[in-house]
């Protein structure tokens, strides 16, 4: 199930906001969370919900044992039987036929694969499952006693399908202790509805045009109608990620849960350090803190740190050869800014912002292929020009124009900054409704244009289900 489906917003929120309200008391909220957020899981993979359960149950048992054994080998066992079970869980799913594929590829030997199905989101929940053992190793947050808030940590629905990753330490006290309250409600809401808007008004028909034009026959196809193409997906994927990121930390404050934010207007970034300081945060975070800095971060061997970091990110997003080449390709330019160009970029405002943009966008050509040698042959049409310019691809890039000119804006801070006028507007007060008036009604428009976008609409992915 997606938050942008007509089930969620019409029958599955409706049912789960009654149920959860209505409960008197929150380890009764907690239950009924849990349960639906089981179900809400289960909606798509009716089997593999146990293998998240199997996860949390893990992570369960061994940060036990790490607690009552603190600092013995014991400990240490419990800590590294929690690493080796949920990486070895995530490779069964995610990378056994890569590997099993690319050793039939290297030898003669016919390697039957294995063709067992990606559960979804099994790369995030993974992450904060083990996460929290790690935590607890660390003596960063303390041993949870009870294994149903471990599971409703490990499957909260609003963020367990595409994150933000969220650690245990940040909710632990949440889990046990939170309000919900009508502000928190009504903001929350609000968030989601925005993060809804993003994802069906501007990523949806950013994404179909960027299909059509990514899948065509590059026989035919103009290097303008390329550059199309490649800016559409670029806005689609992050309109589509950053739209599920706003609607998860919206559904989690209307239950009280404070998530951290995952972007902050990375493509007016002016490097791509920057960028990825602003891109998948929580992401960034993560392997800033569990294999960055353990490998020795800045001190020792940073370039290799780097490297490391940078190919398993790229690992992490696909089990195909042009994702960990798009991590590399990520980890030289961050090299390459942190030795020869950083006095450099600091200098620049705009020429900043276009130079990440332009390195950014040849990154999605490498994200979006999984085909290389499709790849290299955009590329070549990118650079090298394709087919002539003819009449219909010039109707078709005056046609996306106005969609280009809003995914550019609505990338900026400037429509938050335009609220902020707006609310501070002595004059406004004389008309302005009261802000939860105006809350509901901007929601309920929302609403009302998705849905009109959703019924009978063929296209509406989510790109990170099969991350």
């Amino acid at each position: 199930m997606v938050f942008s489906s007509l089930v969620f917003l019409y029958l599955f929120l409706p049912v789960c906001l009654v149920l959860y309200f209505v409960m008197p008391t929150l380890k009764a909220k907690n239950v009924v969370l849990c349960f639906l957020s089981l179900l809400f899981y289960a909606w798509g993979e009716p089997l593999w919900v146990v293998a998240m359960i199997f996860s949390a149950l893990t992570d369960y048992t061994c940060s036990r044992i790490i607690g009552k054994h603190r600092g013995t080998r014991t400990a240490k066992l419990a800590m590294a039987a929690s690493v080796i079970l949920n990486l070895g869980l995530l490779f069964t799913f995610k990378y056994s036929d890569f590997f099993l594929g690319t050793v039939g590829a290297l030898t003669t030997v016919q390697v039957p694969v294995v063709g067992l199905r990606l559960p979804i989101g099994i790369s995030f929940y993974t992450f904060q499952t083990m996460s929290y053992t790690l935590d607890v190793y660390r003596d960063e947050t303390p041993v949870q006693h009870n294994f149903l808030d471990l599971l409703l940590f490990v499957s909260l629905f609003p963020q367990l399908i595409a994150g933000p990753i969220v650690r245990y330490r940040e909710v632990a006290e949440q889990i046990g202790k939170r309000n919900s309250t009508w502000e928190g409600v009504s903001s929350g809401m609000t968030r989601f509805f925005c993060g809804l808007g993003k994802k069906v008004l501007l990523a949806n028909f950013a994404g179909e045009t960027a299909r059509n034009i990514l899948n065509s026959d590059f026989g035919i196809l103009s290097a303008p109608a390329a550059w199309l193409g490649i800016l559409c997906f670029a806005f689609q994927i992050y309109f589509d990620f950053s739209g599920y990121s706003d609607m998860a930390i919206g559904l989690g404050r209307v239950f009280g849960f404070r998530y951290g934010e995952n972007f902050d207007h990375p493509y007016i970034a002016r490097s791509i350090t920057s960028f990825w300081r602003r891109w998948h945060i929580s992401l960034g975070r993560f392997f800033r803190d569990y294999v960055y800095i353990p490998l020795g971060g800045n001190r020792r061997f940073q370039l290799r740190n780097i490297m490391i970091v940078w190919f398993l990110t790229g690992l992490w997003h696909g089990a195909s050869w042009n994702f960990m080449i798009w991590g590399l390709y990520f980890g030289v330019l961050l090299v390459l800014e942190k030795h020869l160009l950083k006095r450099f970029l600091h200098k620049l405002k705009w020429g900043g912002i276009l130079y990440s943009f332009f390195f950014v966008l040849l990154g999605w050509v490498l994200f979006y292929f999984t085909d290389l040698t499709r790849a290299l042959a955009f590329c070549k049409i990118l650079f090298a020009g394709g087919a002539p310019l003819d009449k219909a691809t010039g109707i078709l890039l005056i046609n996306n124009l106005p969609l280009l000119l809003l995914c550019a804006v609505a990338s900026t801070p400037v429509p938050k900054l335009l609220k902020q006028r707006l609310i501070n507007w002595p004059a406004a007060a004389r008309w302005r409704p009261a802000g939860t008036a105006t809350a509901v009604a901007f929601n309920m428009a929302i609403l009302f244009l998705c849905t009109s976008a959703l019924v009978g609409a063929s296209y509406n992915p989510f790109l990170y289900f099969r991350f």
